[in-house]
């Protein structure tokens, strides 16, 4: 595409491409969030583009901008090769450029395109709201007549609801851990609008990432429905951390809430020692039969669902394939998987990997990830039975203590105000 502006009716008619060129779907929308408000005398920023939509294999999914390296004439192409074929649901603060904007009325005027800007700061590229064309119809000529302004004329085209619904779209593809900072920074109003505004899934990620005294103040504003919703989205040892750390009335309650056998989970972790294997493990590791074959590991590996210290080993046992487990057999890594062909079956490749009890201390649990070069360690207990696992995230979250977000706070926080 020729010129400095790239036009939204002209990019909803491009193909998706792969990163090697091949088509893949068609862009069919484009999803733009709002500009954060202008402070002192800086002005308002521009409506970004986050993503776009695409039909691929009968479906609409979410492409995310930042996964797109070129945009021109021929199509947007990808980055990489996988592509996330879940079906695109709109979040809150969103706005979608060809269903809602593109023919909106404007007083006597229509919105008849979207004139887009590509920005970029060295490291990514992204796509900002320039300018929009709006057309006129006139009961004496036969075409309309067309004009551009700049996109801050008509700022209702990509109103938010409420400011904590625009803050939460604009933070779509920021780390939970960012988010988390930011949540932390705000007033509590605020903090609880913006988690309001967060779908189950978003919120989950970010309580996760905040100490749990300031979890329960926003899981305590939450209607009951919502919060069903928000736990069934956490992993089981930060939601036994969170309900750690109330009151057993009120852990009672949270846990009648919830779904009978992850009810039982987490009360079997509350019955573990904060300082412990068992106080820190998570039941949800990669588990797989020794008949199981490389193909099917790899398969598991990728599922995006997995955190990044899970799904670098795959744990061999016994049936049941679920915590607790039959006998724990060994651990397969994932360098090992690559190097293998698909058909080969899991007990030809278990390497011995050392385990502990749930009664290990956390720094016996340290001293053996450290040692054996491991981002996950199994936990086991006196029959041999797998129980769960010790990510190395976890293990640093409890060495470092809670203040290390407190500072990590200050650090964002001052970074924001020299920006």
């Amino acid at each position: 595409m020729s010129g400095d502006l790239i036009y939204a009716f002209r990019v909803m008619r491009l193909p998706l491409l792969d990163a090697g060129g091949a088509t893949i779907g068609q862009i069919d929308d484009l999803v733009a969030v709002p500009g954060r408000p202008g402070r002192g005398q800086r002005a308002p920023m521009p409506p970004r583009i986050v993503g776009f939509v695409a039909k691929s294999q009968r479906r609409r999914i979410f492409v995310n901008a930042n996964r797109i390296a070129d945009l021109d004439g021929d199509g947007a192409r990808l980055r990489g090769w996988d592509v996330d074929l879940n079906p695109f649901k709109r979040r809150g603060g969103e706005v979608l450029i060809g269903e809602e904007v593109i023919d909106r009325a404007i007083g006597d005027e229509t919105v008849s395109d979207i004139a887009l800007t590509t920005r970029s700061d060295g490291r990514s590229t992204w796509w900002d709201v320039e300018k929009v064309r709006l057309a006129r119809k006139s009961g004496f000529r036969r075409r309309p007549s067309h004009r551009l302004v700049d996109y801050d004329e008509v700022p209702a085209l990509f109103d938010a609801p409420t400011e904590m619904q625009a803050e939460a779209a604009r933070l779509r593809d920021s780390h939970p851990s960012d988010v988390a900072a930011i949540v932390r920074a705000l007033p509590a109003d605020q903090r609880r609008q913006l988690a309001e505004a967060m779908d189950d899934e978003r919120l989950a990620d970010v309580l996760e990432e905040l100490p749990e005294s300031e979890q329960i103040r926003i899981v305590e504003s939450l209607d009951l429905e919502r919060l069903v919703g928000v736990f069934d989205e956490m992993e089981f040892d930060d939601l036994a951390d969170l309900l750690g750390e109330m009151p057993s009335a009120q852990q009672e309650r949270m846990l009648e809430v919830m779904d009978e056998d992850d009810a039982d989970m987490v009360r079997r972790l509350l019955s573990y020692e904060d300082s412990t294997a068992g106080g820190l493990m998570t039941p949800e590791a990669i588990i797989l039969a020794p008949t199981s074959t490389v193909a099917e590991a790899l398969a598991q590996v990728r599922n995006p669902d997995w955190v990044v210290s899970i799904a670098t080993q795959v744990f061999v046992c016994n049936a049941p394939y679920k915590s607790p487990t039959g006998k724990y057999l060994g651990v397969v890594h994932m360098q090992r998987l690559l190097r293998e062909a698909p058909r080969i079956e899991l007990r030809q490749l278990i390497a011995n990997a050392p385990f502990v009890t749930p009664e290990a201390s956390d720094r016996e649990v340290a001293e053996q990830l450290a040692s054996y070069d491991l981002l996950a360690l199994a936990v086991c207990d006196e029959a041999g039975r797998l129980l769960g696992a010790v990510t190395v995230d976890d293990v640093l979250d409890r060495m470092l203590g809670d203040d290390w977000r407190h500072r990590r706070r200050a650090t964002h926080t001052d970074r924001a105000g020299a920006s």
